[in-house]
């Protein structure tokens, strides 16, 4: 199936860090992009199913990104409900965004593989910008990133790399049935990646390694999050962080003819526009 300008594309999670940079380059191609996001119209919403066939309607192409985590116990059922109504009402590629080595995303990734249509994996690694835009943004204004990583290497991806694949298999051809693991070009601990923050941004900003139980107590006391939440969230943390992605992959590169942007280059992009300010 070619992907035609006259096809829109429904961008779910669109107003997020890499959705919406996903629906930018889709734009910039000409591509009419339909935003998947409870602020848009119409609304969308993962929790509210009747919010889903009004989006679908003449959506011939799917970014699916589930929130707030693709290895939450919910999400293999309802992407597979989601995939079952998209191919009914005439979508003919999804495009879903995974998590590297996340066993938890098994079950999400066999709903789309299992739904009739073309599709495409995209298994990431960390995002860069989870540190500008995402759960550790706080941690580093705070001048310190807790988190129970240890010294795992993690190969920290950029999410414009994420955008360009997803753009590319949402729109060209030769990309149905793959499973694609993208990461950036080198391996770093936590530390290295808020060391390099601190170097850059010139602040005081430290890594704080911490036990599970230590960060679920913070998950807890700070945040309010059920403990059932975060007995879910430490077990992905425990997979994710147990050295199994402590290698890098050419996928980016082969893709997109490129190398991957590198941690230090996001550093000093996002320093340049302010971030941690």
């Amino acid at each position: 199936m070619t992907t035609t300008k006259n096809d829109t594309i429904l961008v779910t999670a669109g107003t997020g860090k890499v959705g919406r940079r996903v629906a930018d380059r889709l734009a910039a191609r000409g591509f009419p992009v339909r935003i998947g996001s409870r602020s848009a119209e119409p609304p969308f919403d993962w929790t509210d199913r009747s919010t889903w066939a009004p989006v679908l309607d003449g959506v011939r192409a799917a970014f699916v990104m589930y929130t707030p985590d693709i290895g939450d116990p919910a999400a293999g059922e309802t992407i597979r409900a989601f995939s079952e109504l998209a191919v009914t009402k005439g979508v003919r590629r999804l495009v879903l965004l995974s998590a590297r080595g996340e066993d938890q995303a098994g079950a999400a990734e066999t709903a789309v593989r299992d739904s009739g249509a073309e599709w495409t994996v995209l298994q990431a690694a960390w995002f860069n910008q989870n540190f500008d835009e995402g759960v550790f943004t706080d941690m580093v204004l705070a001048g310190g990133v807790a988190f129970p990583a240890g010294q795992v290497l993690e190969p920290f991806v950029d999410s414009a790399d994420l955008a360009d694949v997803a753009a590319l298999a949402l729109t060209e051809d030769g990309h149905a049935g793959q499973n694609y693991e993208l990461t950036g070009p080198r391996l770093l601990t936590f530390g290295d990646a808020v060391s390099a923050i601190a170097a850059e941004g010139g602040r005081e900003v430290q890594y704080i390694p911490v036990t599970g139980a230590e960060f679920g107590a913070v998950l807890t006391a700070e945040f309010g999050m059920p403990d059932e939440e975060v007995a879910g969230m430490l077990e992905i943390f425990a997979t994710l962080l147990d050295g199994r992605n402590a290698h890098v992959t050419d996928t980016v590169r082969r893709l997109l003819g490129r190398e991957p942007i590198d941690f230090a280059d996001y550093v000093r992009d996002a320093v340049a526009a302010g971030a941690w300010k």
